[in-house]
């Protein structure tokens, strides 16, 4: 729907509009009918139904939500949004029956869990969706315990509102003992229609951010640098049509962001009793959006990642993007503290309180400073002296392409409507002029760039030289290349640095013993980059859209050492179906288990993984957007 001066939220103050509705949610129906009540009956807020047992009877539909001060409609499950809690048991078989009461076809994939491929829920890849009018039965056997989620795989309909919190006990018992158990379950609304969203940044890129650099920003530059050096930042970023601030697609120009189905304003509540250990479920299921959790006044003791355990470690604030999970221990003795979760780009923040008892709140901080880009984000390693954001040095270290076709309108998502059943079918090779896709796709018995030399020692050795990739890079949906990445992970990211906080990093993290079991040495390498064009809003692996791109095959058993090479300015959280990814540092040695890893910007990852199940299995960014712009491959096992 088009923004209009005479819709109601359009008059909303920016402030009013991130914090949303007190009472905002899905509307309750009149009794015996399909229809809303009036504008002020809403359902109960932020405690979704907790459904266990064998076998579980969702259904799929519709229903109008405010949580603005303006009726939309929105997808639900069983009526709500978020979807039920499953509380469901390791080592049981369960039978969960999906009905689709919506006009268009639907899906559900339970992200992180291991299963059969036709039960993983991505239509096109692993069936062929759930037809308005139908009923799908998923039956497989949980073999794992922890924290996870699930969410519509089809269109943008996990945008409206389709997820749900996932949590699988262990077989023998709690090992993370805890006196109380909440879910934090983060996600985002937008009053616009997801799609029309989308086409806006089609048209153009930055539409949503409104903390651009200004001419003030610019004065503040020529004070502390001098004129010359000012002109020429300001001709560097014109130079790599890059945006220092370009942190989020979306923003809260558009977006409202919630904590268990809550508005800030609604202050979701989670209670407690002094002398308890309280467990916090941390779950990003929003479409688009990067949290940064604090609690003021309350240290968290990460237990688990991703629903797999790790060695506690002891933090102020975590990010984490669409897909990841985290479980926390909090020790409180106050009567009331803030949950905080700023976006990364600091325009708006999903808020609930942990209380002794209903009503109470405690002081909301107000949101950090946006903090832009540095040249360690555009570049990576440079080793040029002080290379932060007013940094001049070290521009060689990226690439810049031809970009005499930036301002045409890049063709629509390569997947017709945003209707994924598209995605399994082989597309025909891209028309792109003098792109040479003979080796896309095809996994080489060695490292994919040509001159690399890889070791157990350090998997991500570069060579001296510049590497040359497949040519496919400098077509026109890729506007940079990375030629010196970075490859360390105790970096929390931009916004994060030295805030006085101590802050979750990827380094922190070390899975528990037996969890990284298989010791086996690595058969072969595959290395992709994660490449985009922002002004294009194209997002893609080595410059291939999905629809332009062909399978990854993998074969049944092996131990596959994965790089991903991260050529953007965007935080991208990728995630692998059907396989656990099992992060390792620069130097080989094995860190943690995860299912959805987050790769920074010019930054150089390493994960191995061995493929269990045979099938296609999906991997994409979680980023929906970036996700449905062609930031999506299959995966082959066989």
């Amino acid at each position: 729907m088009i923004r209009t001066p005479s819709q109601p939220w359009a008059k909303l103050s920016r402030r009013h509009f991130v914090q949303g509705l007190a009472a905002g949610g899905v509307l309750a129906a009149l009794p015996g009918t399909g229809f809303a009540g009036s504008p002020g009956a809403l359902s109960e807020r932020g405690s979704a139904a907790v459904l266990s047992g064998p076998q579980i009877d969702l259904v799929i539909g519709a229903a109008p939500v405010n949580f603005t001060g303006v009726t939309r409609m929105a997808t639900t499950i069983n009526g709500a949004i978020p979807a039920p809690t499953l509380r469901l048991r390791e080592g049981d078989e369960v039978t969960i029956r999906v009905t689709n009461h919506l006009p268009v076809a639907t899906s559900l994939h339970w992200h992180g869990i291991i299963l059969p491929y036709q039960m993983d829920g991505v239509p096109g890849i692993s069936f062929s969706g759930i037809a308005p009018g139908a009923t799908f039965t998923y039956r497989f056997k949980l073999q794992q315990s922890g924290t996870y989620w699930y969410h519509s795989h089809s269109g943008f309909q996990e945008m409206t509102g389709l997820y749900g919190a996932l949590i699988i006990e262990p077989r023998g018992g709690e090992r993370i003992k805890s006196d109380r158990d909440h879910v934090v379950l983060l996600s985002d609304w937008t009053d616009e229609d997801p799609m029309y969203a989308f086409k806006k940044l089609k048209t153009v890129s930055d539409t949503y951010n409104f903390v651009q650099p200004t001419f003030f920003d610019f004065t503040r530059d020529v004070s502390a640098m001098g004129l010359q050096a000012a002109l020429d930042k300001r001709r560097m970023w014109n130079q790599m049509r890059m945006n220092p601030t370009d942190l989020a697609d979306l923003s809260a120009a558009t977006l409202t962001y919630l904590m268990n189905g809550t508005t800030p304003a609604g202050n979701w509540s989670g209670m407690f009793q002094h002398g308890e250990r309280v467990r916090l479920r941390y779950i990003n299921a929003s479409g688009n959006s990067f949290y940064d959790v604090r609690i003021p006044g309350l240290q968290m003791q990460v237990v688990q990642a991703d629903g797999q355990d790790v060695e506690p470690v002891t933090v102020d604030e975590f990010r984490f993007g669409p897909g990841e999970t985290y479980d926390v221990l909090v020790y409180p003795k106050d009567d009331a503290y803030t949950i905080f979760a700023q976006n990364m780009d600091r325009s708006g923040y999903g808020r609930g309180t942990l209380a002794v008892q209903q009503g109470l709140a405690a002081p909301v901080p107000a949101l950090d400073a946006v903090e832009w880009l540095a040249m360690t984000d555009m570049m990576g390693e440079m080793n040029h002296g002080d290379m932060g954001q007013n940094g001049m040095a070290g521009m060689a270290g990226i690439q810049g392409m031809d970009h005499s076709q930036h301002g045409q309108m890049a063709k629509e998502s390569s997947m017709p409507g945003m209707d994924h059943s598209q995605h399994g079918q082989m597309a025909k090779e891209s028309s792109m002029p003098g792109m040479d896709h003979s080796q896309h796709g095809k996994m080489a018995k060695g490292p994919s760039t040509p001159g690399m030399q890889h070791s157990a020692q350090d998997p991500l050795a570069k060579p001296s030289q510049t590497v040359n990739h497949a040519r496919s890079e400098f077509g026109p949906s890729v506007d940079a290349r990375v030629d010196t990445p970075r490859t360390n992970l105790d970096d929390p990211g931009v916004g994060l640095r030295n805030n006085g906080r101590r802050v979750l990093t990827l380094a922190d993290l070390k899975s528990i013993n037996g969890v990284l079991d298989d010791q086996r040495p690595v058969t072969r390498e595959l290395e992709l980059h994660l490449t985009g064009n922002m002004e294009r809003y194209s997002w893609s692996f080595d410059g291939l859209e999905f629809g332009e791109s062909t399978p990854v095959s993998l074969h049944h058993g092996e131990r596959v050492r994965i790089i991903l090479q991260n050529d953007t300015m965007m935080t991208h959280p990728m995630h692998l179906h059907g396989m656990w990814s099992d992060l390792e540092t620069d130097q080989g040695e094995l860190l943690v288990r995860r299912h959805t890893i987050a790769v920074q910007p010019a930054q150089r990852i390493s994960f191995l993984t061995t493929p269990h199940d045979l099938g296609r299995w999906a991997w994409h960014c979680h980023l929906l957007f970036h996700m449905d712009a062609g930031m999506f491959r299959e995966v082959m096992v066989s």
